[in-house]
This record gives structure tokens, C-alpha cells and sequence, in this order.
């Protein structure tokens, strides 16, 4: 039998309360329990970044942290960034510049390409590049993820 433990915190502004094995993921939480299936599950061991999200306002690999450790905390997926079934301005640029091929990777880069923009607004291409060396994209090439990017913060490529 596992341990459980209660949990409050706010999830893409609704607060949350719910029960959890203790040993439970950020990411297994998301999907399996909370049906936010945006968050992907990829590598399992903090390396591709497909599971980003945010937590307090920063960036972290949701397969890396424990549910249990979201208690108090401010929580961020990408079923948050939007406002309904409005694209916010990030997952539209993805978009319009063809930066989404499979998809599978995009929830987590838009999450940190969001995150390196709010935390830098003029951003060089060159730290785009270095913010998003931690999200892996096998279909892109990167290119048109950076021109989505500097379209947002009017960089220029």
C-alpha cells in the first residue's frame, strides 16, 4: 500500500485538492490523475524537455519532481497558456512560422520559449538558441522554433 499525501495548490488558476502516492511524478499527476494530457512524457529522466511546465514562475522537467512537493505552489501547463480556445501569442507564432511538425515536443518548448521571453523580452537569437538547449525537437531543425521565437520579441534573425 502507498503512501499518500494531501495536496493544495493552484493549477492554470483553479486550486487544486487531491490525495497522492508520495512517490508520485508532477508529470504522472498531470496525465494519468488530472487528464492534462499537453504534457508529454518522452525520456523520463529530465533530458528532452517535453514534459516542461511551470512552477512559481519558473521552468521545470515535470518527470523530475514529485507531486507532492507542488503543495502551496502556482502551477503552469500548457492547457494554461491560452485563454480558452484562444492560441496564446507564443503557441500562435509556433504556428504561423511552422515551427510544429509532429507536436509531440512543442507543449514543452512553447512552455520554456514563453518562460526565456517573460523573463528577457529582448532576446538575441543566440540566447533563444542557449534557453532552448534543454528541449529536444527531432523534426524541426530548430529554425522556424527560433523564428517563432524572435517574432515575438521582434528579433531579428
Amino acid at each position: 500500500m502507498s503512501v499518500k499525501t494531501e495536496l493544495n495548490f493552484t493549477l492554470n488558476g483553479r486550486p487544486v485538492n487531491i490525495e497522492v502516492p508520495v512517490d508520485m511524478t508532477v508529470l504522472n499527476l498531470l496525465r494519468d490523475v488530472l487528464d492534462l494530457k499537453g504534457t508529454k512524457y518522452a525520456c523520463g529522466e529530465g533530458e528532452c524537455g517535453a514534459c516542461t511546465i511551470e512552477v512559481d514562475g519558473t521552468t521545470i522537467n515535470s518527470c523530475l519532481m514529485y507531486a507532492a512537493d507542488l503543495n502551496g505552489r502556482t502551477v503552469m501547463t500548457i492547457e494554461g497558456l491560452g485563454a480558452g480556445n484562444k492560441m496564446h501569442p507564443m503557441q500562435q507564432s509556433f504556428v504561423d512560422h511552422g515551427a510544429v511538425q509532429c507536436g509531440f515536443c512543442m507543449p514543452g518548448m512553447i512552455i520554456q520559449a514563453n518562460y526565456l521571453v517573460k523573463q528577457n523580452p529582448d532576446l538575441t537569437r543566440e540566447e533563444m538558441k542557449r534557453g532552448l538547449e534543454g528541449n529536444i525537437c527531432r523534426c524541426t531543425g530548430y529554425t522556424k522554433v527560433l523564428d517563432a521565437v524572435a517574432a515575438i520579441v521582434g528579433a531579428e534573425g
